[in-house]
Protein backbone atom coordinates (compact mmCIF):
# COMPACT_ATOMS: atom_id res chain seq x y z
CA UNK A 1 0.00 0.00 0.00
CA UNK A 2 1.11 3.73 -0.83
CA UNK A 3 1.23 6.18 1.69
CA UNK A 4 -1.84 8.03 -0.12
CA UNK A 5 -3.53 4.64 0.23
CA UNK A 6 -3.05 4.64 3.94
CA UNK A 7 -3.89 8.36 3.94
CA UNK A 8 -7.43 7.01 2.31
CA UNK A 9 -7.99 4.40 4.34
CA UNK A 10 -7.56 6.29 7.68
CA UNK A 11 -9.26 9.12 6.88
CA UNK A 12 -12.63 6.76 5.79
CA UNK A 13 -12.44 5.21 8.99
CA UNK A 14 -11.67 8.38 11.22
CA UNK A 15 -14.81 9.76 9.62
CA UNK A 16 -17.27 6.73 10.10
CA UNK A 17 -15.89 6.71 13.81
CA UNK A 18 -16.89 10.32 13.94
CA UNK A 19 -20.28 9.99 12.13
CA UNK A 20 -21.53 6.62 14.53
CA UNK A 21 -22.64 8.34 17.44
CA UNK A 22 -24.77 11.07 15.26
CA UNK A 23 -26.31 8.84 13.06
CA UNK A 24 -26.71 6.66 15.93
CA UNK A 25 -28.66 9.06 18.20
CA UNK A 26 -31.38 10.21 15.45
CA UNK A 27 -31.85 6.62 14.52
CA UNK A 28 -32.96 6.05 18.08
CA UNK A 29 -34.60 9.28 17.82
CA UNK A 30 -36.29 7.94 15.07
CA UNK A 31 -37.23 4.60 16.76
CA UNK A 32 -39.32 6.13 19.89
CA UNK A 33 -41.17 8.56 17.99
CA UNK A 34 -39.21 11.37 19.73
CA UNK A 35 -39.48 15.14 17.61
CA UNK A 36 -36.15 15.89 15.28
CA UNK A 37 -34.99 18.79 13.42
CA UNK A 38 -37.22 17.09 10.49
CA UNK A 39 -39.78 17.12 12.22
CA UNK A 40 -41.20 20.81 11.06
CA UNK A 41 -40.64 19.52 7.38
CA UNK A 42 -41.75 16.07 7.67
CA UNK A 43 -44.54 16.01 10.70
CA UNK A 44 -47.49 16.58 8.74
CA UNK A 45 -46.63 14.60 5.11
CA UNK A 46 -46.20 11.41 8.13
CA UNK A 47 -50.32 12.33 9.70
CA UNK A 48 -51.02 12.60 6.21
CA UNK A 49 -50.13 9.46 4.94
CA UNK A 50 -51.32 8.24 8.02
CA UNK A 51 -54.77 9.62 7.48
CA UNK A 52 -55.07 8.92 3.99
CA UNK A 53 -54.32 4.92 4.48
CA UNK A 54 -56.59 4.83 7.66
CA UNK A 55 -53.38 3.64 10.19
CA UNK A 56 -53.56 4.94 13.97
CA UNK A 57 -50.08 5.68 14.82
CA UNK A 58 -50.52 4.76 18.65
CA UNK A 59 -52.36 1.34 17.89
CA UNK A 60 -49.63 -1.15 18.60
CA UNK A 61 -49.45 -4.74 17.47
CA UNK A 62 -48.54 -7.87 18.91
CA UNK A 63 -45.59 -10.09 17.32
CA UNK A 64 -48.03 -11.96 15.15
CA UNK A 65 -49.93 -9.07 13.56
CA UNK A 66 -46.47 -7.28 13.39
CA UNK A 67 -45.48 -10.31 11.04
CA UNK A 68 -48.65 -10.34 9.37
CA UNK A 69 -49.02 -6.86 8.01
CA UNK A 70 -45.51 -6.95 7.04
CA UNK A 71 -45.95 -10.25 5.22
CA UNK A 72 -49.11 -8.61 3.51
CA UNK A 73 -46.76 -5.55 2.48
CA UNK A 74 -44.11 -7.76 1.11
CA UNK A 75 -46.09 -9.44 -0.84
CA UNK A 76 -48.69 -6.66 -2.66
CA UNK A 77 -44.70 -5.58 -3.56
CA UNK A 78 -43.62 -8.81 -4.94
CA UNK A 79 -46.74 -8.51 -7.10
CA UNK A 80 -47.49 -5.05 -8.16
CA UNK A 81 -43.37 -4.81 -9.16
CA UNK A 82 -43.88 -8.10 -11.54
CA UNK A 83 -46.77 -6.04 -13.05
CA UNK A 84 -45.01 -2.97 -13.46
CA UNK A 85 -42.11 -5.00 -15.49
CA UNK A 86 -44.65 -7.42 -17.62
CA UNK A 87 -46.47 -4.20 -18.76
CA UNK A 88 -43.57 -1.87 -19.54
CA UNK A 89 -44.73 -1.40 -23.27
CA UNK A 90 -47.75 0.47 -22.23
CA UNK A 91 -46.09 2.62 -19.10
CA UNK A 92 -44.73 6.04 -19.74
CA UNK A 93 -40.90 6.80 -19.52
CA UNK A 94 -40.10 4.16 -22.21
CA UNK A 95 -37.93 6.13 -25.15
CA UNK A 96 -36.46 3.22 -25.83
CA UNK A 97 -39.43 1.45 -26.77
CA UNK A 98 -38.52 -1.45 -24.24
CA UNK A 99 -40.55 -4.77 -24.56
CA UNK A 100 -41.95 -7.01 -21.34
CA UNK A 101 -39.56 -8.81 -19.01
CA UNK A 102 -40.06 -12.62 -19.20
CA UNK A 103 -41.96 -13.91 -16.48
CA UNK A 104 -39.58 -15.51 -14.82
CA UNK A 105 -36.81 -13.01 -14.72
CA UNK A 106 -40.04 -10.34 -13.91
CA UNK A 107 -40.60 -12.99 -11.23
CA UNK A 108 -36.75 -13.15 -10.00
CA UNK A 109 -36.33 -9.40 -10.16
CA UNK A 110 -39.39 -8.29 -7.76
CA UNK A 111 -38.55 -10.76 -5.31
CA UNK A 112 -34.98 -9.77 -5.83
CA UNK A 113 -35.27 -6.10 -4.73
CA UNK A 114 -38.59 -7.01 -2.29
CA UNK A 115 -36.24 -8.99 -0.50
CA UNK A 116 -33.49 -6.36 0.10
CA UNK A 117 -31.39 -8.48 -2.19
CA UNK A 118 -30.81 -6.63 -5.55
CA UNK A 119 -29.70 -9.57 -7.40
CA UNK A 120 -29.53 -8.64 -11.30
CA UNK A 121 -29.90 -11.08 -13.83
CA UNK A 122 -30.20 -8.70 -16.43
CA UNK A 123 -28.85 -5.35 -17.51
CA UNK A 124 -30.67 -2.37 -16.56
CA UNK A 125 -29.81 0.54 -19.44
CA UNK A 126 -30.72 -3.10 -22.40
CA UNK A 127 -33.90 -4.23 -20.43
CA UNK A 128 -35.70 -1.85 -18.37
CA UNK A 129 -37.76 1.93 -18.58
CA UNK A 130 -37.32 4.75 -16.70
CA UNK A 131 -40.72 4.14 -15.50
CA UNK A 132 -39.58 0.78 -13.79
CA UNK A 133 -36.34 1.75 -12.74
CA UNK A 134 -37.82 4.70 -10.89
CA UNK A 135 -40.91 4.28 -10.05
CA UNK A 136 -40.61 -0.25 -9.68
CA UNK A 137 -36.77 -0.46 -8.13
CA UNK A 138 -36.19 2.79 -7.24
CA UNK A 139 -39.29 3.10 -4.38
CA UNK A 140 -38.70 -0.67 -3.83
CA UNK A 141 -35.17 0.25 -2.47
CA UNK A 142 -36.77 2.70 -0.39
CA UNK A 143 -39.75 0.17 0.95
CA UNK A 144 -36.79 -3.11 1.46
CA UNK A 145 -35.00 -0.89 3.46
CA UNK A 146 -37.54 0.77 5.58
CA UNK A 147 -38.86 -2.89 6.28
CA UNK A 148 -35.44 -3.71 7.50
CA UNK A 149 -35.79 -0.65 9.88
CA UNK A 150 -38.34 -2.05 10.78
CA UNK A 151 -37.32 -5.81 12.24
CA UNK A 152 -34.73 -3.32 13.99
CA UNK A 153 -37.03 -1.46 15.99
CA UNK A 154 -39.20 -4.16 16.61
CA UNK A 155 -36.69 -6.78 17.91
CA UNK A 156 -35.25 -3.53 20.24
CA UNK A 157 -38.52 -2.89 21.98
CA UNK A 158 -38.82 -7.09 22.68
CA UNK A 159 -35.56 -6.57 24.40
CA UNK A 160 -36.17 -3.52 26.28
CA UNK A 161 -39.98 -3.67 27.32
CA UNK A 162 -40.64 -5.79 30.22
CA UNK A 163 -43.93 -7.36 30.79
CA UNK A 164 -46.04 -6.20 27.88
CA UNK A 165 -47.52 -7.82 24.68
CA UNK A 166 -47.09 -5.09 21.62
CA UNK A 167 -43.71 -4.59 19.75
CA UNK A 168 -44.88 -1.76 18.18
CA UNK A 169 -47.06 -1.02 14.94
CA UNK A 170 -45.44 -1.78 11.48
CA UNK A 171 -46.97 0.40 9.80
CA UNK A 172 -45.51 3.62 11.75
CA UNK A 173 -42.58 2.25 11.90
CA UNK A 174 -42.14 1.81 8.26
CA UNK A 175 -43.22 5.49 7.63
CA UNK A 176 -41.09 7.23 10.14
CA UNK A 177 -37.75 5.18 8.67
CA UNK A 178 -38.08 6.03 5.14
CA UNK A 179 -39.43 9.52 5.78
CA UNK A 180 -36.69 10.88 8.72
CA UNK A 181 -33.74 8.47 7.57
CA UNK A 182 -33.84 7.04 4.36
CA UNK A 183 -35.10 9.98 2.17
CA UNK A 184 -33.28 12.85 3.79
CA UNK A 185 -29.79 11.11 3.18
CA UNK A 186 -30.47 9.66 -0.47
CA UNK A 187 -31.23 13.32 -1.27
CA UNK A 188 -27.84 14.75 -0.02
CA UNK A 189 -26.03 11.92 -1.54
CA UNK A 190 -27.69 12.74 -4.79
CA UNK A 191 -26.85 16.13 -4.74
CA UNK A 192 -23.08 15.14 -4.19
CA UNK A 193 -23.60 12.57 -6.61
CA UNK A 194 -24.49 14.80 -9.30
CA UNK A 195 -22.03 17.54 -8.29
CA UNK A 196 -19.25 14.90 -9.78
CA UNK A 197 -21.05 13.73 -13.24
CA UNK A 198 -23.51 10.75 -11.90
CA UNK A 199 -26.33 11.41 -14.52
CA UNK A 200 -30.04 12.92 -14.08
CA UNK A 201 -31.93 13.02 -16.92
CA UNK A 202 -35.27 11.43 -18.67
CA UNK A 203 -33.45 12.33 -22.26
CA UNK A 204 -33.48 9.40 -24.56
CA UNK A 205 -29.96 7.32 -24.81
CA UNK A 206 -27.65 9.78 -26.96
CA UNK A 207 -26.46 7.87 -30.36
CA UNK A 208 -22.76 9.26 -31.00
CA UNK A 209 -19.72 8.91 -33.63
CA UNK A 210 -16.71 7.67 -31.97
CA UNK A 211 -13.11 8.76 -33.05
CA UNK A 212 -12.79 5.38 -35.10
CA UNK A 213 -15.66 6.48 -37.02
CA UNK A 214 -18.54 3.76 -35.99
CA UNK A 215 -21.59 4.83 -34.02
CA UNK A 216 -22.38 3.60 -30.61
CA UNK A 217 -25.30 4.20 -28.58
CA UNK A 218 -24.82 6.03 -24.60
CA UNK A 219 -27.25 5.39 -22.08
CA UNK A 220 -28.89 7.76 -19.56
CA UNK A 221 -30.98 8.31 -16.98
CA UNK A 222 -32.13 9.02 -13.82
CA UNK A 223 -29.46 7.18 -12.66
CA UNK A 224 -28.11 9.57 -9.21
CA UNK A 225 -31.35 9.39 -7.46
CA UNK A 226 -31.21 5.79 -7.90
CA UNK A 227 -27.47 5.19 -7.01
CA UNK A 228 -28.06 7.08 -3.70
CA UNK A 229 -30.79 4.57 -1.86
CA UNK A 230 -29.08 1.47 -3.37
CA UNK A 231 -26.05 2.75 -1.44
CA UNK A 232 -27.98 4.07 1.55
CA UNK A 233 -30.53 1.48 2.19
CA UNK A 234 -28.49 -1.51 1.21
CA UNK A 235 -29.89 -2.47 -1.86
CA UNK A 236 -27.05 -2.39 -4.35
CA UNK A 237 -28.72 -2.47 -7.31
CA UNK A 238 -27.31 -0.37 -9.88
CA UNK A 239 -28.93 1.70 -12.74
CA UNK A 240 -26.75 -0.22 -15.14
CA UNK A 241 -25.15 -3.50 -15.68
CA UNK A 242 -21.56 -2.31 -14.23
CA UNK A 243 -23.13 -0.99 -11.17
CA UNK A 244 -20.63 1.19 -9.79
CA UNK A 245 -18.21 0.70 -12.01
CA UNK A 246 -19.92 2.44 -14.86
CA UNK A 247 -18.73 6.01 -15.21
CA UNK A 248 -22.16 7.07 -15.25
CA UNK A 249 -22.95 5.91 -11.95
CA UNK A 250 -19.18 6.77 -9.84
CA UNK A 251 -17.32 8.93 -11.73
CA UNK A 252 -14.48 10.28 -9.74
CA UNK A 253 -12.74 9.08 -6.51
CA UNK A 254 -14.89 11.93 -4.60
CA UNK A 255 -18.21 9.99 -5.66
CA UNK A 256 -16.43 6.68 -4.81
CA UNK A 257 -15.34 7.72 -1.43
CA UNK A 258 -18.79 8.96 -0.39
CA UNK A 259 -20.64 6.04 -1.85
CA UNK A 260 -18.57 3.93 -0.06
CA UNK A 261 -18.85 5.64 3.26
CA UNK A 262 -22.72 5.44 1.92
CA UNK A 263 -22.69 1.55 2.03
CA UNK A 264 -21.48 1.44 6.20
CA UNK A 265 -22.83 4.59 7.41
CA UNK A 266 -26.58 3.11 8.91
CA UNK A 267 -25.12 -0.09 9.89
CA UNK A 268 -22.51 0.93 11.71
CA UNK A 269 -24.70 4.23 13.48
CA UNK A 270 -27.44 1.34 14.04
CA UNK A 271 -25.01 -0.35 16.60
CA UNK A 272 -24.93 3.14 18.59
CA UNK A 273 -28.48 3.35 18.70
CA UNK A 274 -29.11 -0.34 20.04
CA UNK A 275 -26.67 0.96 22.67
CA UNK A 276 -28.75 3.84 23.23
CA UNK A 277 -32.37 2.07 22.70
CA UNK A 278 -31.18 -0.67 25.55
CA UNK A 279 -29.41 1.94 28.39
CA UNK A 280 -26.03 1.10 27.55
CA UNK A 281 -23.98 2.75 24.85
CA UNK A 282 -20.76 0.31 26.30
CA UNK A 283 -22.80 -2.58 24.18
CA UNK A 284 -23.32 -0.61 21.18
CA UNK A 285 -19.69 -0.03 21.14
CA UNK A 286 -18.67 -3.84 21.98
CA UNK A 287 -21.03 -4.47 18.93
CA UNK A 288 -19.09 -2.13 16.59
CA UNK A 289 -15.98 -3.03 17.80
CA UNK A 290 -16.44 -6.98 17.14
CA UNK A 291 -18.01 -5.73 13.56
CA UNK A 292 -14.97 -3.84 13.13
CA UNK A 293 -12.45 -6.33 13.68
CA UNK A 294 -13.97 -8.90 11.49
CA UNK A 295 -14.47 -6.57 8.78
CA UNK A 296 -10.63 -5.89 9.43
CA UNK A 297 -9.13 -8.99 9.23
CA UNK A 298 -10.90 -9.58 6.27
CA UNK A 299 -9.74 -6.37 4.48
CA UNK A 300 -6.25 -7.17 5.85
CA UNK A 301 -6.32 -10.66 3.73
CA UNK A 302 -7.65 -9.27 0.75
CA UNK A 303 -5.49 -6.67 0.25
CA UNK A 304 -2.52 -9.39 0.94
CA UNK A 305 -3.76 -11.13 -1.23
CA UNK A 306 -4.36 -8.29 -4.06
CA UNK A 307 -0.18 -7.27 -3.78
CA UNK A 308 1.06 -10.86 -3.88
CA UNK A 309 2.92 -12.23 -7.24
CA UNK A 310 0.62 -14.08 -9.75
CA UNK A 311 2.57 -16.68 -11.02
CA UNK A 312 0.56 -17.59 -13.43
CA UNK A 313 1.42 -13.91 -15.12
CA UNK A 314 4.78 -13.19 -13.13
CA UNK A 315 3.31 -9.54 -11.98
CA UNK A 316 2.45 -7.35 -8.85
CA UNK A 317 -1.40 -6.66 -8.17
CA UNK A 318 -4.87 -7.64 -9.75
CA UNK A 319 -5.90 -5.25 -12.35
CA UNK A 320 -8.28 -7.28 -14.68
CA UNK A 321 -12.04 -6.23 -13.49
CA UNK A 322 -10.62 -3.22 -11.83
CA UNK A 323 -11.12 0.50 -12.54
CA UNK A 324 -8.07 3.03 -12.56
CA UNK A 325 -9.73 5.73 -11.37
CA UNK A 326 -10.11 4.07 -8.34
CA UNK A 327 -7.15 1.90 -7.74
CA UNK A 328 -6.88 -1.58 -5.62
CA UNK A 329 -7.42 -0.33 -2.30
CA UNK A 330 -10.87 1.51 -3.39
CA UNK A 331 -11.91 -1.88 -5.25
CA UNK A 332 -10.85 -3.80 -2.16
CA UNK A 333 -12.53 -1.68 0.45
CA UNK A 334 -15.62 -1.61 -1.57
CA UNK A 335 -15.43 -5.12 -1.90
CA UNK A 336 -15.29 -6.24 1.33
CA UNK A 337 -17.79 -3.72 2.51
CA UNK A 338 -20.14 -4.67 0.13
CA UNK A 339 -20.10 -8.10 1.24
CA UNK A 340 -19.80 -7.62 5.00
CA UNK A 341 -22.91 -5.40 4.33
CA UNK A 342 -25.97 -6.50 2.69
CA UNK A 343 -25.30 -3.82 0.20
CA UNK A 344 -24.06 -6.15 -2.95
CA UNK A 345 -23.03 -3.05 -5.46
CA UNK A 346 -19.65 -3.04 -6.54
CA UNK A 347 -17.16 -0.90 -8.37
CA UNK A 348 -14.81 -3.95 -9.44
CA UNK A 349 -15.82 -7.28 -10.61
CA UNK A 350 -15.58 -10.06 -7.55
CA UNK A 351 -15.33 -12.61 -9.98
CA UNK A 352 -11.91 -10.88 -11.60
CA UNK A 353 -10.28 -10.43 -7.78
CA UNK A 354 -7.18 -13.03 -6.47
CA UNK A 355 -8.67 -16.67 -4.89
CA UNK A 356 -8.51 -15.49 -1.41
CA UNK A 357 -9.95 -11.85 -1.95
CA UNK A 358 -13.16 -13.39 -3.60
CA UNK A 359 -13.10 -15.91 -0.72
CA UNK A 360 -13.08 -13.23 1.86
CA UNK A 361 -16.37 -11.55 -0.27
CA UNK A 362 -17.74 -14.89 -0.08
CA UNK A 363 -17.14 -15.96 3.59
CA UNK A 364 -18.50 -12.25 4.54
CA UNK A 365 -21.86 -13.48 2.49
CA UNK A 366 -21.53 -16.60 4.17
CA UNK A 367 -21.37 -15.20 8.02
CA UNK A 368 -25.01 -13.95 7.64
CA UNK A 369 -23.42 -10.35 6.78
CA UNK A 370 -23.63 -9.65 10.52
CA UNK A 371 -20.18 -7.63 9.97
CA UNK A 372 -22.34 -4.51 9.93
CA UNK A 373 -25.19 -6.02 7.68
CA UNK A 374 -27.67 -4.22 5.80
CA UNK A 375 -29.82 -1.79 7.52
CA UNK A 376 -32.08 -3.21 10.37
CA UNK A 377 -31.28 -6.70 9.37
CA UNK A 378 -27.61 -6.90 10.02
CA UNK A 379 -27.40 -5.24 13.72
CA UNK A 380 -30.80 -7.72 14.10
CA UNK A 381 -28.52 -10.60 12.91
CA UNK A 382 -25.73 -9.34 15.24
CA UNK A 383 -28.10 -9.42 18.09
CA UNK A 384 -29.18 -13.39 17.16
CA UNK A 385 -25.21 -14.51 17.75
CA UNK A 386 -25.43 -12.40 21.12
CA UNK A 387 -27.87 -14.77 22.11
CA UNK A 388 -26.26 -17.97 21.20
CA UNK A 389 -23.09 -16.84 23.10
CA UNK A 390 -24.40 -16.17 25.82
CA UNK A 391 -26.88 -18.86 25.90
CA UNK A 392 -23.57 -21.19 25.37
CA UNK A 393 -21.49 -19.11 27.94
CA UNK A 394 -24.15 -19.93 30.59
CA UNK A 395 -24.29 -23.42 30.04
CA UNK A 396 -20.74 -23.39 30.11
CA UNK A 397 -20.14 -21.37 33.18
CA UNK A 398 -22.94 -23.09 34.74
CA UNK A 399 -25.43 -19.40 34.63
CA UNK A 400 -28.85 -19.13 33.74
CA UNK A 401 -28.64 -18.16 30.39
CA UNK A 402 -29.74 -14.53 30.41
CA UNK A 403 -29.29 -10.91 28.45
CA UNK A 404 -30.47 -8.20 29.22
CA UNK A 405 -31.75 -9.32 32.59
CA UNK A 406 -34.05 -11.32 30.72
CA UNK A 407 -33.73 -15.46 30.66
CA UNK A 408 -32.29 -16.83 27.60
CA UNK A 409 -34.80 -20.25 27.24
CA UNK A 410 -35.71 -22.60 24.71
CA UNK A 411 -38.25 -21.11 22.88
CA UNK A 412 -35.57 -18.29 21.82
CA UNK A 413 -33.04 -20.86 21.02
CA UNK A 414 -35.13 -22.46 18.56
CA UNK A 415 -35.54 -19.65 16.80
CA UNK A 416 -32.14 -18.22 16.75
CA UNK A 417 -31.04 -21.88 15.48
CA UNK A 418 -33.37 -21.66 12.45
CA UNK A 419 -32.05 -18.24 11.57
CA UNK A 420 -28.51 -19.65 11.71
CA UNK A 421 -29.18 -23.35 10.09
CA UNK A 422 -31.78 -21.94 7.02
CA UNK A 423 -29.75 -20.03 5.49
CA UNK A 424 -26.96 -22.06 5.84
CA UNK A 425 -28.53 -24.88 4.51
CA UNK A 426 -30.29 -23.28 1.52
CA UNK A 427 -26.67 -22.54 0.64
CA UNK A 428 -25.78 -25.85 0.67
CA UNK A 429 -28.19 -27.25 -0.65
CA UNK A 430 -28.58 -24.87 -3.80
CA UNK A 431 -24.87 -25.07 -4.79
CA UNK A 432 -25.22 -28.87 -4.11
CA UNK A 433 -28.00 -29.54 -6.25
CA UNK A 434 -26.42 -26.83 -9.25
CA UNK A 435 -23.15 -28.65 -9.16
CA UNK A 436 -24.83 -31.94 -10.41
CA UNK A 437 -27.41 -30.30 -12.73
CA UNK A 438 -26.78 -30.63 -16.35
CA UNK A 439 -29.60 -27.47 -16.91
CA UNK A 440 -27.17 -25.41 -13.84
CA UNK A 441 -23.62 -26.13 -15.28
CA UNK A 442 -24.42 -24.97 -19.01
CA UNK A 443 -24.40 -21.51 -17.41
CA UNK A 444 -20.66 -21.64 -16.54
CA UNK A 445 -17.98 -19.81 -18.28
CA UNK A 446 -14.89 -22.00 -16.47
CA UNK A 447 -14.72 -25.20 -14.83
CA UNK A 448 -12.78 -26.06 -12.00
CA UNK A 449 -12.66 -24.59 -8.04
CA UNK A 450 -13.92 -21.36 -9.88
CA UNK A 451 -16.55 -22.80 -11.74
CA UNK A 452 -17.50 -23.69 -8.01
CA UNK A 453 -16.90 -20.66 -6.48
CA UNK A 454 -19.19 -19.14 -8.96
CA UNK A 455 -22.05 -21.68 -8.10
CA UNK A 456 -21.59 -20.73 -4.37
CA UNK A 457 -21.34 -17.38 -4.76
CA UNK A 458 -24.28 -16.98 -6.74
CA UNK A 459 -26.46 -18.59 -3.94
CA UNK A 460 -24.88 -17.22 -0.80
CA UNK A 461 -25.70 -14.15 -2.50
CA UNK A 462 -28.66 -14.95 -3.06
CA UNK A 463 -29.65 -16.51 0.35
CA UNK A 464 -28.12 -13.75 2.01
CA UNK A 465 -30.01 -10.68 0.43
CA UNK A 466 -26.39 -8.81 -0.78
CA UNK A 467 -27.01 -9.50 -4.76
CA UNK A 468 -23.16 -9.33 -5.82
CA UNK A 469 -22.05 -12.34 -8.25
CA UNK A 470 -19.41 -13.80 -9.43
CA UNK A 471 -20.23 -12.35 -12.97
CA UNK A 472 -19.09 -15.60 -14.99
CA UNK A 473 -22.22 -17.25 -14.41
CA UNK A 474 -25.31 -17.14 -16.93
CA UNK A 475 -27.94 -16.72 -14.46
CA UNK A 476 -30.64 -15.20 -16.66
CA UNK A 477 -32.17 -19.06 -17.49
CA UNK A 478 -35.45 -20.13 -16.36
CA UNK A 479 -33.50 -22.55 -13.63
CA UNK A 480 -31.12 -20.21 -12.00
CA UNK A 481 -34.21 -17.33 -12.21
CA UNK A 482 -36.49 -19.54 -9.50
CA UNK A 483 -33.61 -21.09 -8.00
CA UNK A 484 -32.94 -17.83 -6.87
CA UNK A 485 -36.04 -16.46 -6.77
CA UNK A 486 -36.88 -19.67 -3.80
CA UNK A 487 -33.99 -19.03 -1.69
CA UNK A 488 -33.76 -15.54 -1.43
CA UNK A 489 -37.42 -15.59 -0.06
CA UNK A 490 -36.04 -18.16 2.60
CA UNK A 491 -33.13 -16.13 2.96
CA UNK A 492 -34.81 -13.13 4.14
CA UNK A 493 -37.93 -15.08 6.18
CA UNK A 494 -35.08 -16.95 8.18
CA UNK A 495 -34.41 -13.35 9.65
CA UNK A 496 -37.52 -11.66 9.63
CA UNK A 497 -39.33 -14.62 11.33
CA UNK A 498 -37.02 -15.41 14.09
CA UNK A 499 -36.35 -11.95 15.32
CA UNK A 500 -40.18 -10.93 15.56
CA UNK A 501 -40.90 -14.20 17.34
CA UNK A 502 -38.04 -14.19 19.53
CA UNK A 503 -38.99 -10.41 20.52
CA UNK A 504 -42.57 -11.43 21.13
CA UNK A 505 -41.10 -13.75 23.66
CA UNK A 506 -38.97 -11.66 25.56
CA UNK A 507 -41.49 -8.21 25.61
CA UNK A 508 -43.48 -10.61 27.81
CA UNK A 509 -40.93 -11.37 30.46
CA UNK A 510 -39.81 -9.58 33.27
CA UNK A 511 -36.34 -8.13 34.60
CA UNK A 512 -34.54 -10.48 36.67
CA UNK A 513 -32.76 -9.27 39.78
CA UNK A 514 -29.49 -7.95 39.24
CA UNK A 515 -26.51 -10.70 40.45
CA UNK A 516 -22.98 -10.32 40.37
CA UNK A 517 -22.55 -13.41 38.84
CA UNK A 518 -24.15 -12.26 35.54
CA UNK A 519 -21.67 -12.83 32.75
CA UNK A 520 -21.54 -9.03 31.37
CA UNK A 521 -22.73 -8.60 27.58
CA UNK A 522 -20.62 -5.53 27.34
CA UNK A 523 -16.95 -6.99 28.85
CA UNK A 524 -13.86 -7.57 26.32
CA UNK A 525 -14.32 -11.23 27.31
CA UNK A 526 -17.79 -11.69 26.07
CA UNK A 527 -16.57 -9.77 22.75
CA UNK A 528 -14.11 -12.38 22.33
CA UNK A 529 -16.86 -15.12 22.71
CA UNK A 530 -19.02 -13.51 20.52
CA UNK A 531 -15.86 -13.36 17.63
CA UNK A 532 -14.97 -16.98 18.00
CA UNK A 533 -18.62 -18.21 18.46
CA UNK A 534 -19.32 -16.32 14.68
CA UNK A 535 -15.80 -17.70 13.24
CA UNK A 536 -16.55 -21.11 14.40
CA UNK A 537 -20.10 -21.26 13.08
CA UNK A 538 -19.05 -20.28 10.10
CA UNK A 539 -16.18 -22.50 9.75
CA UNK A 540 -17.83 -25.47 11.02
CA UNK A 541 -20.26 -25.05 8.29
CA UNK A 542 -18.88 -23.45 5.17
CA UNK A 543 -15.03 -25.03 5.47
CA UNK A 544 -15.14 -27.70 3.58
CA UNK A 545 -16.85 -26.35 0.49
CA UNK A 546 -14.60 -23.42 0.55
CA UNK A 547 -11.48 -25.30 0.56
CA UNK A 548 -13.01 -26.93 -2.51
CA UNK A 549 -13.62 -23.37 -3.84
CA UNK A 550 -11.21 -20.38 -3.23
CA UNK A 551 -8.93 -22.01 -1.28
CA UNK A 552 -7.72 -24.87 -3.87
CA UNK A 553 -7.90 -21.73 -6.42
CA UNK A 554 -5.35 -20.07 -4.34
CA UNK A 555 -3.10 -22.84 -4.08
CA UNK A 556 -3.66 -23.94 -7.79
CA UNK A 557 -2.14 -20.54 -8.90
CA UNK A 558 0.61 -20.25 -6.80
CA UNK A 559 1.83 -23.21 -8.83
CA UNK A 560 1.17 -21.53 -12.28
CA UNK A 561 -1.99 -23.03 -12.90
CA UNK A 562 -5.13 -21.87 -14.17
CA UNK A 563 -8.47 -23.26 -15.64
Amino acid sequence: MHVFDWLELFFFIALLLFLVPFGGIYIAAVATGAKNFLTPIFGRIEKGIYRFCGIDPDVEMHWKEYAKALGIFFLLSIFFLFLIQIIQPVLPLNPQKFTSVSWDLALNTAISFTTNTNWQSYSGEASLSYFTQMLGLGVQNFLSAGTGFCIFFAFVRGISRKSAQSIGNFWTDLTRSILYILVPLSFILALILVTQGVVQTFSPYVEVTTMEGSSQVIPLGPAASQVAIKQIGSNGGGFFGANSAHPFENPTPISNFFETLAIVLIPAASTYAYGLLIGSKKEGWMIFSVMFVLWIIGFAISMYSETLINPVFGVHSYWEGKEMRFGVLGSILWSTLTTATSNGSVNAMISSLSPLAGGVAMFNIMLGEIVFGGVGVGISGMILFILLAMFLTGLMSGRTPQYQYKKIEKKEMRWVIVAIVLPSASILLGSGISCVLGIALQGLDVGGPHGLSEILYACSSSVGNNGSAFAGIQSNTLYYNLLLSLIMLLGRVAIILPCLAISGSLVQKSYLAPSPDAFRSDSFLFAILLIGTIVLVGALTFFSVLCLGPIVEHFVMKNGLTF
